[in-house]
This record gives structure tokens, sequence and C-alpha cells, in this order.
């Protein structure tokens, strides 16, 4: 038998991600990420797998090396690093090393920016990238645009994102758009004489998004659609003539699902080809996840790939041109990145059980790498059990439990509500670490899937302007139906926690009940007043989510009392419950005033409460946060929720 997960396992766990099989087939590249509490950062590499043989080696040194990108001849290999670059300052490299006979990595180009969506061009004798260009303030800043910062990446004012070409024999760039717009994803056409954009041009309504054609040459610029959708990332069909997309009409708001859909350069004209009422995204929570590509789609011979989330799973689908769907490979796991080639697909998969590794699809799924096993092997991981009840309104909803370590049927356990983010994400069968550490410190653990949750229909996940009412009766239903059919939980020690907008509705939560005996809020919202002018996206996301609409303000007296009344602080009066407020300084999606809102009225008025705030770190702490400040983070929620709910007694 097994021992439970531990914090410290975090250190153990070796993140596999993003596989790009090579032209010719015959290998894979992926990289291997392994966090380090010693150094407390994250090492990654970049791994070869051989097809014929299946034997895979690292080929690259690191510490940072990740985003392998094939050359067109399959000889090459081009990846993003940090390799001359003090750890301090901004800034990231592109590499290129051979793969036919595995010479030391050469630099092609240092950057003072970030650099990402990397790709070869048709005949390999280009690079594309993108990078950020302009010079913020280091000093006194003056500022006259918003959103003045960007979270993971801070000040963005006065800045863009463009396109850059570098050559890959001189390392001679240059930049080859400009302008007052926003590059957010871009593509090489098949023959390499245009470059197909996803841009920006109002970062105050960054929701709407165009596809545009640049033609390399004379540097001339098309725009192709019509600033009416939100459009992700693309890909070019073999003629050139054609361009899927994966994005949405806004039809229901930010609650739109993400569709494909077809794009005839020529005429302009745009079809749907999944007329399905499920999201083609991954949003599947975990907190095991390494570098992954930022392209989401892929056209091969007569099919689109690309993820579909429904219900607590993630799988690979594919359409043709006629709106033929099916699936490729799907069940009780969440497919991670993949890579189609015309012999088969290489792809990192997980489950609530099972960390991401690579597998190998042709006939059937053959799993490759095995950096997990020992860690595996060590721990006795139970699997969540899945229940689903009728919610008062007639809707089934999904949720999981996670049983206790030692369980045993004859105690009765204390109880954890995990609240997930977004609201539109979901949980089902990602890999949580956190979950499993409960599990080991004998907490019961129920998660849930309730309304504004993504891979289910549209109406189900739109909650906009009705946060806190339909979304709060289905978690309170769901702890109602556990405790109803679970007789091993102890209705009096139950706790809640949330992050995000899993925070926003733990801090709802407690101030509209005092069932529960232990709280922790994770990058939460308290005010949607103040958070609407103080984050990167407030100024636009609580309008279409608070007041239901965009353009809807709270300065306007018809909807100020909507931003009030939908905010936890407005119920502060009636909180009782004990909470841990945990944020990050450098959080920019919930900024720090939310949770000095929340902790300045509770200890006035002497509700037990406390207040952990952790530095350099942003809205992704839980996930890709320092490895000592994940530790810590996880240290204070499960000693906060051992003082107040006393774990564990006989029945």
């Amino acid at each position: 038998m097994g021992r439970a997960m531990r914090i410290e396992d975090l250190e153990k766990i070796t993140l596999v991600s993003d596989p790009k099989v090579s032209p010719r087939a015959d290998y894979v590249a992926f990289t291997v990420t392994k966090p380090s509490m010693k150094d407390d950062k994250y090492f990654s590499r970049i791994w070869l797998l051989n097809v014929n043989t299946r034997e895979y080696e690292q080929i690259t040194n690191g510490p940072n090396d990740h985003s392998p990108e094939w050359s067109p001849d399959g000889r090459s290999l081009s990846f993003i690093s940090r390799r001359t670059i003090r750890e301090e300052e901004e800034g990231a490299e592109v590499w290129i090393v051979r793969v036919d006979y595995m010479h030391e990595p050469r630099l092609l180009i240092k950057f003072d920016k970030s650099i990402s969506n990397v790709s070869w061009s048709p005949d390999g004798s280009k690079i594309l990238f993108i990078s950020r260009v302009g010079k913020r303030d280091d000093d006194v800043r003056i500022i006259d645009e918003i959103p003045i910062w960007f979270n993971g990446e801070g000040f963005i004012y006065n800045t863009r994102t463009h396109l850059f070409v570098v050559d890959v024999f001189s390392g001679n760039y240059e930049q080859v758009t400009s302008g007052n717009f926003d590059v957010m994803f871009a593509k090489w056409s098949p023959d390499g004489s245009k470059i197909a954009f996803v841009s920006m041009e109002n970062r105050m309504k960054p929701y709407i998004t165009d596809i545009n054609i640049l033609d390399v040459k004379s540097r001339e610029i098309v725009k192709l659609t019509k600033s009416n959708m939100m459009i992700h990332d693309l890909d070019w069909d073999s003629t050139g003539r054609y361009l899927a997309f994966r994005g949405h009409d806004l039809r229901k708001g930010l609650a739109t699902h993400t569709k494909i859909w077809l794009l005839n350069i020529q005429t302009g004209d745009v079809n749907l080809l999944t007329n399905i009422d499920l999201d083609a995204a991954n949003s599947m929570n975990s907190d095991v996840r390494g570098f992954s590509s930022s392209w989401k789609i892929q056209w091969i011979n007569d099919y689109i790939y690309f993820h579909l989330a429904n219900k607590g799973v993630v799988g690979l689908y594919r359409v043709n041109v006629d709106g033929y769907l099916e699936p490729v490979i799907d069940g009780d796991f969440v497919v991670e990145d993949f890579s189609v080639s015309k012999e088969f697909i290489a792809l990192t998969l997980m489950n609530s059980v099972a960390l991401p590794e690579l597998y190998i699809y042709k006939s059937g799924l053959e799993r490759i790498t095995s950096f997990n096993d020992m860690l595996l092997s060590e721990v006795q991981l139970k699997r969540p059990e899945h229940f689903s009840f009728k919610a008062s309104d007639g809707e089934i909803i999904d949720g999981w439990l996670l049983k206790p370590f030692d369980f045993d049927l004859n105690k009765k356990y204390s109880a954890i509500l995990y609240i997930h983010g977004g609201p539109a994400t979901a949980y089902g069968e990602g890999f949580i670490h956190e979950f499993h550490v409960l599990s080991g410190e004998n907490f019961v653990v129920i998660f849930t899937n309730p309304r504004g949750s993504t891979g289910y229909s549209e109406s189900f996940r739109d909650i906009r302007g009705k946060y806190g009412s339909r979304d709060y009766l289905d978690l309170m239903e769901a702890l109602d139906y556990v405790i109803k059919n679970y007789s091993f939980i102890d209705e009096n020690r139950i706790g809640v926690i949330g992050g995000s907008y899993g925070g926003f509705m733990t801090n709802w939560i407690i101030g509209h009940t005092d069932k529960f005996k232990a709280a922790v809020t994770d990058r939460s919202i308290s005010n949607w007043i103040s958070d609407y002018g103080t984050t990167d996206i407030g100024f636009y996301f609580n309008e279409d989510q608070i007041a239901g609409e965009f353009g809807r303000a709270f300065w306007d007296d018809k909807w100020f009392n909507k931003y009030w009344e939908s905010s936890p602080l407005r119920y502060v009066s009636n909180i009782k419950t004990p909470l841990l407020i945990i944020h990050s300084l450098e959080d920019y999606r919930c900024w720090l005033d939310q949770a000095l809102q929340l902790f300045t009225v509770l200890k006035i008025r002497n509700i037990p409460s406390k207040l952990v705030l952790f530095p350099k770190e942003n809205h992704d702490l839980s996930r890709k946060g320092k490895p000592k400040h994940r530790a810590e983070r996880l240290r204070n929620i499960v000693e906060w929720f051992k003082k107040y709910l006393n774990n564990m007694q006989d029945s």
C-alpha cells in the first residue's frame, strides 16, 4: 500500500508537454519540465522521441528550453530559451539545434522582450515570431491608455505585440508589422508568400479580434473579418485558399462557446463548421501543466483537429469543410497538447489519477513516456467518485467526491467544497495535485461544475448578470446532496475554498450562509466596483459578466446597484466564518485591493481572519508560481482547515 500524496511531492512531478511531430514523422520533440525546491524554479529541456525505436532522450541542457518547432526538412529544431539572460532581466532567445547529427545548439537571436509563436517559413530560410515593441518607463510612469498592465506581463502601456521575421542563416531580423494594434497569433501560408495573423485593434475592446493577411514581399495587409468576433487562432488548408479558425461571434458575450469556422480568403465568406453546443477549447482545471504552444487547431489533409470539452473530459475531435464532425481520441481523460501528422498523432494526456505523459495514437492509444511512474508507485491515489443530481430547477449537475486517504466507513470526516475559477472552466478528469494533498490530509474533497462551467450548453454556461444566484444554489444543493448520500461526511465540519471566480463565490457564500466552519479565498474578488478599474480585464469583463452586457458601466445609476449588490463586500456584516485570504502582489487579474478591502473589514469586525501575501507572484500562483511559494500556499491552506475543521472523529 502506498502513502498519501504530500505537498513536497510537487517537486517529484515531471511536467510533459508540447509534442511536435517532425515533417517526416520519424521523431517527436517535446518539452520536459521539473520543479526544484532547492533552486525555487522550474528547469525545462527539449527531449526527442525516435518513433521507430520508441526510445527518447534529452537533447538540450536547459535550464529553460521550451516550445520546440521543426524546420521543414526535419533536420533542425528551434526552441525558446533564456540561456544568456540573467534571471532578473526580461527577455528571451531563439536557439537552433541540428537533430540529424546533434551539434550543440546555436543562438539565432536574443531579444529584451518575450518571444512567442515561433514558426519556420515553408522553405526553411526564415523564422516568424511575435514580440513586444515600445518602451516602458523605468521611473515615473506617464500613461494615457488602458489597460495599464496585464497579468503575468506587468505594465504594457505604450507597447504593442508585433510580428518579426529572422533569417535562419544570418540572424538578421526585421519587424514586419507595426501600428496601433496587437498581433495575437500568426501562421505562414503553405507557399510562404503570406502570413495570416490575428490582431486586436482596440485594447478597450479586447474581445474583438480580426484575421489579416500580410503579403510578405509588399508588406500590404488586408483585413478579412468584420470586427464582430473573438478569434483565437487559425490554420491554413494545403491550397492556401482557406483558413480554419477557432472563435465565437459574441452572441452570448463572453459566455459564447468557441467553435470552428471556415474563412474563404478570396470572398471573405465565413461559415460555421461545428454546429454543436459544446466548447472547442480545453478549459479543464489542473495544476500540473508545463509549457504549451499557442495554437490549439491544426488542419491536416481534409480535417481540422481541435479540443472539445464535454462535461468532465476533453477529447480531440476533427471536422471537415462540409461540417462532418467526429471524435478522434475521446474517453475518461483530458487530451492536452497534440500534434497531428499523416501517419499518427502525438499527444499528452492526463486523468484525475495519472499525470500527463506522451502518447502516440495510430490504431489506438500507446503510452510512450514514464517520467511520473516512480512517484505514482510511491503514492496511493484515490480516484474521485463521480455523482450527479437534479438541481431545484431540473438541470443535471455533475460533481465529484474524493475520499480521504485513510478512509474508514465507520468514521466521520470533515469535508472541503472546492469551487473552480472562470467561471467558464471545469472540473473532471484533470489531475490536481492540491486535491490529492487535501485527501492525503484526510479531508473529503467535493468539487462540482455548477452553472457557469464550460463543457455543457451555452445556456448552462451563461450566468451573465446572475453571479451569486443560480450558481450559488447549484453549489449549496450539491453540498446538500453529498451530505444526504455520503454518511461519512460530518455536516458540522465543512469548509469552502475557491480561487478567482471561485474566490468570489467563497466570499459570497460566507456572506449568505453560516454552514461552513472555515473558508479560504484565493486571488479573489470582493468588490466589483473597484475591480472594474484596477485590473487588466475588469473594465469589460465586469460589464459583460456582472451587468450582463458590454457597455453597462457601474457609474450609470441604472447599474450601480447591480455591481454593488453583486459584490461580496456588500454582505460583509453577515460573515462569521473564519477566513484565510491568499493573494499575490503582482496579480493584475484580481488586484490586491480586493483582498485588502475584505481583510480590513473582517479585522474591524473581529472575525478570525489571516492575510497571506506572495511577492513577485501573479494570478497563476497555484499553477505556475515559484515552487516554494506553491508549497507555502498549500501549507497555509492545510493548516487553516486543520485548525477549524478538526479533521476526523469516530462515528
